[in-house]
């Protein structure tokens, strides 16, 4: 989630200055990635109930989700910047449904206790790493070695 919000942040900023895209193109462009990460949950959870099942869904889109990462990261072409945020919403939606409920199928009904401690700490680090990456990546966008890596 850290990576995800982090350059949720920022994406916008990234378009206007760094892909040089007008503003209404880089608020269309980035409306239609949020949405599409909010629809492909759905798909995600089609694929591991009917076919691969929750933790190979996981290990296959979380592969997607950093090919993409890559893609945002080191091409800086208009088509591939699309791919890019596709295979993102892709891998980041992809998995939602999967995670918690993988999480919760390591425990016997007994360990109902430990379950709940489970989901506790599950929600919190995802809430913790949201909050942090929203904060965060824009400081680091601010310093002095990133403006070296990545002029503004």
């Amino acid at each position: 989630r850290f990576s995800y919000y982090g350059m949720r942040a920022v994406l916008v900023l990234y378009f206007r200055y760094f892909l040089k895209w007008d503003d209404d193109l880089s608020t269309s462009i980035y409306h239609t990635f949020i949405a599409l990460c909010y629809l492909t949950p759905i798909l995600g959870a089609i694929v591991a109930d009917s076919w691969l099942g929750k933790f190979k869904t996981i290990v296959y889109l979380s592969i997607v989700y950093t090919v993409g990462q890559v893609v945002m990261a080191v091409i800086h072409l208009l088509a591939m910047s699309m791919v890019g945020l596709f295979l993102i919403a892709l891998g980041t939606g992809g998995i939602k449904p999967c995670v918690a409920a993988f999480g919760g199928d390591q425990f016997e009904d007994h360990q109902e206790k430990q379950r709940s401690t489970f989901f506790s700490i599950f929600y919190l680090s995802i809430n913790a790493g949201s909050l942090l990456s929203t904060v965060i990546t824009p400081i680091l966008r601010g310093t002095r070695y990133m403006t070296i890596v990545m002029p503004v």
